[in-house]
């Protein structure tokens, strides 16, 4: 983790001189790297948050929780390419699952509706594809 200053504990004085901060930096004001789930072989990411709370992220999954809304059921299924992502066009090339990305299962072309590096679970819903 590189070192960040923080943000109005660092200023300059109207000398034009620096000020020392006058603290650390706080347990949440800590830098966190970006969780990009990929597709793979299960791998989870534990953190702590604050109450002591531990918060599940996945760094890369193989399996997604597919909900078919015509027949109402929900099956794991699993995942054989991430199609694209609206969260960033880079991440449908490199296979980064974010919610919103459309899914290639075994089921069928689903749409994540969860957070994965949030939620620790990938859950998407089958796409109907309307015949013209």
């Amino acid at each position: 983790m590189t070192a960040r200053s923080l943000e109005n504990l660092r200023k300059r004085k109207t000398t034009g001189g620096r000020t020392q901060k006058a603290r650390g930096r706080r347990a949440y004001e800590r830098d966190g790297y970006p969780l990009e789930p990929v597709v793979g072989p299960l791998a989870k990411r534990l953190s702590r948050r604050r109450g002591g709370r531990v918060s599940v992220g996945l760094s890369s999954v193989d399996s997604a929780n597919v909900a078919d809304p015509t027949a109402g059921k929900v099956v794991r299924a699993r995942i054989i390419r991430v199609k694209s992502s609206p969260a960033n066009r880079d991440y449908g090339r490199r296979g980064v699952i974010t919610k919103g990305a459309t899914i290639e299962t075994e089921v069928g072309e689903a749409k994540v509706v969860s957070r994965p590096s949030d939620d620790g679970a990938v859950n998407a819903v089958l796409v109907v594809v309307k015949p013209r």
